[in-house]
């Protein structure tokens, strides 16, 4: 059997996509896996042992020259690939338009959300065969649902095995944390003084602190942490897939709500999660050695991209003052010592 994964962005929504893959090789002996993904995240889908072909989609970077797109002959040559294979079931597991639509250029069935579970109602219409996932559950969860039923085997009980190929790869000889301070909303970063407080820390404690970066603002975000903690090292920028073998290798992880904090739980590091305005029930950080940490505030979580609280507080976002960096280092910690024992 083979089926075809519309799932195109972002990193978080990928990750939580895979154990859905590893529930359906379980239950459907020799399924294979196709996966529509967007250009960007185009080496993630290879790292589960289930996917035989990823097919990239350049929606971002066509939204910003359509034009040019059509007239270069790309959007034909991306549609004759898409009708080049048939197959058994085509599975659309974001519920977004961008998603339906090219869904449709596909030969075979075309699955989904209902209306009243996909994040935007109307591209339910696009889908020849429709399941209701309820919304008010964890986004992991909620694809396991989806492919079980579009898939019919029954839904497993085990935890969510990710299946990744680089999954537990620690080194038991390096002592390294990794912190990864970069995230999108304003609203979810943790305050750079409490990043440069749990990095002298770690350093005290004999830890090797390593910080990635992503873009220029990470980067330099990244220097203003080093400089004022006056210990860690910036890393060179490295690709998704070397990223995902640093945190596979790492002793420990700490991250704010973010794609990579996602896949550190996913490869199995001990990690803690730093949660402030968004929900952990919906979209925490899954894994077998991971912790969510939620700050405890009279409007936590508020689900804004900016802050717009004005009372009297010593950090920004002021719900971070409810989880300081000795706080974190010390539940990081039990976290790694729960791993060894």
């Amino acid at each position: 059997m083979r089926v075809l994964l519309v799932k195109t962005s972002s990193l978080g929504d990928l990750i939580h996509s895979f154990p859905a893959l590893s529930d359906a090789a379980r239950a459907i002996p020799g399924i294979r896996f196709d996966w529509l993904v967007e250009e960007a995240f185009a080496e993630v889908p290879a790292w589960h042992p289930g996917v035989l072909e990823v097919i990239p989609i350049g929606l971002r970077r066509w939204r910003r020259g359509w034009r040019k797109a059509w007239d270069s002959g790309e959007l034909r040559g991306f549609a004759r690939r898409l009708r080049r294979q048939r197959y058994d079931l085509v599975i659309d597991a974001q519920g977004l338009f961008k998603s339906a639509l090219p869904a449709m250029l596909v030969h075979g069935p075309r699955a989904g959300l209902d209306r009243a579970s996909a994040r935007e109602p109307l591209s339910a219409l696009l889908y020849q065969r429709r399941y209701a996932v309820a919304r008010e559950q964890h986004a992991v969860e909620r694809v396991r649902q989806l492919f079980a039923q579009a898939l019919a085997y029954p839904l497993p009980a085990n935890p969510p095995d990710y299946g990744l190929r680089f999954s537990h790869a620690h080194d038991a000889g390096r002592r390294r944390l990794v912190l990864l301070h970069g995230t999108t909303w304003p609203s979810k970063h943790w305050p750079e003084s409490y990043w440069a407080g749990l990095a002298r820390l770690a350093a005290d404690a004999g830890f090797e602190v390593v910080l990635p970066w992503g873009d220029p603002d990470d980067r330099l975000r990244a220097e203003r942490i080093i400089k004022a903690a006056a210990a860690g090292e910036l890393l060179p920028r490295q690709g998704l897939s070397d990223l995902a073998h640093t945190l596979a290798t790492a002793s420990g992880v700490v991250g704010v709500d973010s794609g990579l904090a996602h896949l550190a739980a996913a490869v199995g590091t001990p990690a803690v999660t730093l949660y402030g305005p968004t929900r952990t029930e919906l979209t925490g950080a899954l894994g077998p050695r991971q912790l969510n940490l939620a700050a405890q505030f009279e409007c936590a979580p508020c689900m804004q991209r900016v802050c717009d609280f004005r009372g009297p507080a010593d950090v920004e976002p002021a719900c971070f003052g409810t989880l300081p960096p000795d706080l974190v280092f010390a539940r990081l910690l039990a976290q790694m010592e729960a791993r060894a024992t």
